[in-house]
């Protein structure tokens, strides 16, 4: 299932979702290149995650979005970026010319409570931009914190030594790709925002013609920009994580109040867009 956007300078770029994993972005290939790192990623042992983070966007959550943590009364563990990833649509619809891609998930949480994911993907070909709209519901009878964290992953292998980080969110507004020290590094940041967004950018890729990779998402529900890459082994991959919450364990935010409840019946809405080489993005 995807979707191609022809660009101006004549590269198409084309999108392949996944309905076995919520409609998660299992390819993304702009000029013949897939920015998405395949093989190049680095295991946790969880075969779902294996999956999801070889493709360029996976979604963390609802529930719980980074590694493990033993659930509230100490009856089993939240699993690694939590309860969504690898579970299949439970309809989807396409629309508009193949512009208008629709999908609802409902999964089982691991805290015992139940949510449904109503998923929008709108592409502008003539804005050669991408949006997802998120609607997160507890369709369940308990209430439950939500916690969401989309995982873009970039294959390092585009990237090189004229590649950088910029964003408002960062020190200075700029940072070399291969920040931090040793093989693997990663930093959460509370994302600068802007009429309610906030923006970061992989600039001058040189693996994708100088190309630049733009993210924006929305500050209200994802107030923080997460980033992490790896170059261990045989994994080469960075990741651009808008998060809904700071790099703390769950006891630590849930004791400085920062766990929203999520009645049943309840939602809560969380919004990104993402475009290659300064085609400018949905507002």
């Amino acid at each position: 299932m995807g979707t191609t956007l022809k660009r101006a300078d004549g590269a198409a770029s084309h999108l392949l979702f996944d309905p076995s994993s919520a409609l998660d972005v299992a390819a993304f290939v702009v000029a013949g290149v897939d920015l998405s790192p395949g093989a190049a990623i680095p295991s946790d042992g969880d075969p779902r995650i294996d999956r999801a983070l070889a493709g360029f966007l996976f979604t963390c959550g609802p529930e719980h979005i980074r590694h493990p943590e033993v659930l509230e009364g100490g009856a089993g563990a939240y699993p690694l970026h939590g309860s969504l990833a690898g579970t299949p649509v439970s309809r989807t619809e396409i629309c508009d010319k193949g512009n208008r891609h629709t999908a609802v998930t409902e999964v089982d949480l691991a805290c015992g409570g139940r949510a449904a994911i109503e998923r929008l993907w709108l592409v502008d070909a003539a804005a050669h931009a991408v949006t997802l709209a998120d609607r997160v519901i507890n369709i369940g009878s308990s209430a439950f914190a939500p916690m969401m964290m989309y995982h873009m992953n970039i294959a390092g292998r585009l990237l090189g030594e004229e590649t950088r980080i910029e964003s408002p969110s960062v020190g200075g507004g700029s940072l070399p790709w291969r920040f931090g020290e040793g093989e693997s590094a990663h930093f959460c940041r509370p994302a600068a925002a802007s009429d309610g967004w906030s923006e970061v950018a992989l600039t001058a890729m040189p693996g994708l013609g100088g190309r630049t990779i733009r993210v924006r998402f929305r500050t209200d529900t994802l107030p923080f920009l997460q980033m992490w890459r790896c170059q261990r082994g045989g994994a080469n991959v960075v990741s651009i994580e808008p998060a809904s919450h700071r790099l703390a364990k769950r006891p630590e935010l849930a004791a400085s109040g920062e766990l929203y409840s999520l009645q049943p019946g309840q939602s809560r809405e969380y919004r990104l867009a993402f475009s290659v080489s300064g085609c400018r993005l949905l507002d």
